[in-house]
């Protein structure tokens, strides 16, 4: 048996500064805040998101995926050290946003200021296969992606509009 997914994979984020992380995906990737809510204590305790109450914007995607940018009421812990590559730690991730064009969007998010890893040009790492790794704000790591062929990558998107 397996999960029925009924919705597009939404992804959470935790975050010490909402409003700022809020304007950098509206900004920087064209993302639409879709509601905005607090959750209480009494409420977040045991659901084990913070013994504290959270606030979480939820914003979606020109393609309907949801990333909930998350801040507890009380400051988060910051992560460990940057280290040099993304696969150096185990437990790394990184939200992939597949993008018609790449250099128009590498250009968009460094006016909002995402801090590139790649360098301010698209890197090929196959033929037609071309990618950029940025930080927003807090450091959580974004890679862009465009294919030559989307459809070769992803043939489950050929009936879609």
């Amino acid at each position: 048996m397996s999960t029925t997914m009924v919705s597009p994979l939404e992804v959470g984020i935790c975050c010490r500064d909402l409003p700022a992380l809020q304007r950098f995906y509206e900004e920087g990737l064209g993302c639409t805040a879709m509601s905005i809510i607090h959750v209480p204590a009494e409420k977040a305790l045991p659901a084990a998101m913070s013994a504290q109450g959270y606030s979480v914007v939820r914003l979606q995607t020109t393609y309907g995926e949801r990333i909930k940018l998350i801040q507890p009421d009380a400051a988060p812990l910051d992560a460990e050290a940057d280290l040099p590559f993304l696969l150096d730690r185990a437990g790394s991730f990184y939200l992939t946003f597949i993008v018609a064009d790449i250099d128009a969007a590498i250009q968009r998010l460094q006016q909002a200021g995402a801090q590139f890893l790649t360098g301010d040009h698209r890197v090929e790492v196959r033929d037609g296969v071309y990618l950029a790794f940025c930080k927003d704000p807090e450091g959580n790591v974004l890679e862009l992606v465009t294919y030559a062929d989307l459809h070769a990558y992803r043939n489950d998107l050929q009936n879609r509009n």
